[in-house]
């Protein structure tokens, strides 16, 4: 945990970072580039307790052996815990996805990586654009 150095930090919604890491679609992809170094994917105590409770979800049928080793292995050596300094609240439709803009802002992370149509929507919030998976992968594509 801590500081990563790398090239674009990104908040990666929860959906996104659990269709990643747990299934062999596009999106697992984006697991490459955090491996490499090539994005610094950030969360918040917030984001992170959110991830770790879908990881529980039955349906995952996760053990909690796998659950230890994603958490351990997969997330914490490439992400980087930040502290929220300023809480964002009564942007989002849904209030539970302003957690995922505060941590973009304390993080000054560049884009929020999102399949959420509500959080499309913004496509923007002061500094942070939100993109979908597939628009990230296409970026690290273009270079």
């Amino acid at each position: 945990m801590g500081k990563k150095k790398g090239k674009i930090k990104v908040v990666l919604d929860t959906n996104v970072l659990v269709s990643a890491l747990l299934f062999k679609k596009e999106t697992s992809k984006i697991v490459d580039l955090w491996k490499s170094r090539k994005i610094i994917p950030v969360v918040s105590m917030e984001t992170f307790d959110e991830f770790r409770k879908v990881l529980e979800y039955p349906r995952f049928a996760l053990s909690k052996d796998e659950i230890h080793i994603i958490i351990y292995k997969e997330v914490l050596p490439f992400f980087e815990v930040i502290e929220i300094k300023k809480a964002v609240k009564g942007v989002c439709k849904d209030p539970d996805d302003d957690k995922f803009l505060s941590c973009a802002l304390s993080a000054k992370a560049k884009f929020i990586v999102s399949g959420d149509k509500d959080l499309h929507r913004l496509q923007m919030y002061k500094s942070v654009r939100i993109i979908n998976p597939s628009d990230l992968l296409n970026i690290f594509r273009s270079i």
